[in-house]
């Protein structure tokens, strides 16, 4: 009997009489053998088979354990080869009161940051882009999609979309948007973004190696010139598991507009 196998039966024998699903208490129980070390990254999890015959549930149970936690990140599933914890990813912190691009952000960290271009060309506007970049039918954007990974590890997915007169030629950005932007004035300086949560689909899932359905982080961004022009239109996703967004709050003055006093 393996270390992982004795930890699950002691763990379920801890979660007897509570009346929680067993499906629960066996994730919980190999949770917790990833968190006391029992298991780590890379190691290989007995078969469902083998599970269900040592802790005598049925199988259907142990897959519905196994998939929880293979949606939540923490294993992983290798066709024809089983399954397996995880990676340990590093998390990044990324702060939401300054303005940076990707490569910046990376490097501040000493991470080596690279791109994978998925799209990158000049296109008739969507209804979106026209109205976020002010645009009529007959004028032309440039997208702007690529792969964001740091360390080879993907973090992010970004698709960035600009008027064509301010970027006539996409192939021209090989690495930083805003070091191109920079050489003709065009440089944002301020944005404004929304944050929400998202499942992953499919699609974006296999790009950033996640089940799909995975937890993530859709973020719209909004950027502008000192003039107040739209400069840029980016909506992006981010693994859940990767990113940490963090912003700094100042208490209001009491007698600024909105204020209320403190109780």
């Amino acid at each position: 009997m393996t270390a992982l196998t004795r930890h699950i039966l002691a763990g379920l024998r801890a979660g007897e009489g509570q009346g929680t699903p067993l499906y629960l208490r066996l994730r919980r129980s190999i949770e917790d053998a990833l968190s006391h070390g029992v298991i780590r990254p890379g190691d290989a999890l007995p078969s469902e088979r083998e599970i269900a015959a040592r802790t005598e549930m049925s199988r259907v149970t142990v897959r519905k354990a196994v998939q929880d936690l293979v949606a939540s990140g923490l294993l992983i599933q290798r066709h024809g080869s089983g399954t397996f914890v995880a990676p340990r990813v590093d998390r990044v912190e990324q702060s939401l009161s300054r303005l940076t691009s990707f490569t910046q952000d990376m490097a501040r960290r000493g991470m080596t940051a690279h791109s994978e271009w998925i799209d990158r060309g000049i296109y008739p506007p969507s209804p979106d882009e026209m109205m976020v970049l002010g645009l009529s039918s007959r004028e032309l954007v440039a997208r702007l999609s690529r792969l964001r990974l740091a360390n080879d590890t993907p973090l992010a997915i970004e698709r960035a979309t600009l008027s064509s007169d301010v970027l006539p030629d996409p192939g021209t950005v090989t690495s930083s948007l805003y070091t191109v932007l920079q050489r003709t004035g065009k440089r944002p300086v301020r944005a404004v973004q929304r944050i929400s949560a998202t499942n992953l689909e499919e699609a974006d899932a296999a790009l950033l190696r996640v089940p799909a359905g995975a937890a993530g982080l859709s973020i719209e961004r909004i950027s502008y010139l000192a003039s107040g022009r739209v400069i840029e239109f980016t909506r992006s996703i981010y693994r859940g598991d990767t990113y940490d967004f963090v912003a700094e709050l100042r208490l209001a003055e009491a007698d600024e507009p909105g204020s209320t006093e403190a109780r």
